[in-house]
């Protein structure tokens, strides 16, 4: 497998690979909000972690490793992110399923989290792009992914079925390899600017 499970180190977040034990501690980040509530969102509720952990789990034996994000300070799990539609052969991957509590969310969290994942993709794997994914009416993640450095590639229409039978246009982000350094650099002013 192209993409190994391993801990992610930043100076204020840790991406572990996650694991059916962190099932409560998720509960608990998850209980910090409300976003399962966000109809354009992929958020579990509390009911539905430990299915969604479990799924989690398998995608990471499958190559496509899945972490809870930590805070350095206090160890304490505030959400989770990982890859997907990884092709090995492509030397590509997603980043997604990405979701905080409410009390770590605009904070340092994001931007070391996937400066973390950027940096393991690129700069340890020799990644030749990355891709984000995210529901057209998902303004708050667009703008994320947007600040990241990201370009819009473009919007899948009636894309996919939603839990609730609505259909999710999806717009499509990437990052390619040659981009890469302006975007660490971008992503280090970001990380620099919240200590």
């Amino acid at each position: 497998m192209w993409l190994k499970s391993k801990v992610l180190e930043g100076t204020s977040v840790v991406l572990e690979p996650i694991k059916m034990a962190h099932v409560e501690q998720l509960i608990d980040a998850v209980r910090d909000g409300n976003s399962w509530e966000l109809w354009y969102a992929s958020v579990p509720s509390p009911d539905k972690m430990f299915g969604y952990v479990e799924k989690a789990v398998e995608s990471a034996k499958n190559g496509a490793p899945a972490f809870v994000v930590k805070t350095s300070v206090d160890n304490k799990i505030v959400g989770t992110t990982r890859f997907y539609d990884v092709f090995d052969l492509h030397c590509r991957a997603a980043i997604g399923y990405t979701w905080y509590a409410d009390t770590v969310k605009r904070t340092v969290v994001n931007s070391e989290s996937k400066y973390l994942l950027m940096q393991y993709l690129f700069e340890t794997n020799g990644a030749l792009s990355l891709e984000f994914k995210t529901h057209f009416f998902n303004q708050a993640s667009r703008t994320a992914i947007e600040r990241l450095g990201a370009k819009l590639d473009g919007v899948l229409r009636s894309h996919q079925v939603m839990q609730d039978g609505s259909i999710r246009d999806t717009a499509i982000y990437s990052i390619l390899a040659h981009e890469w350094p302006s975007v660490k650099n971008n992503l280090l002013a970001k990380i620099e600017r919240y200590s």
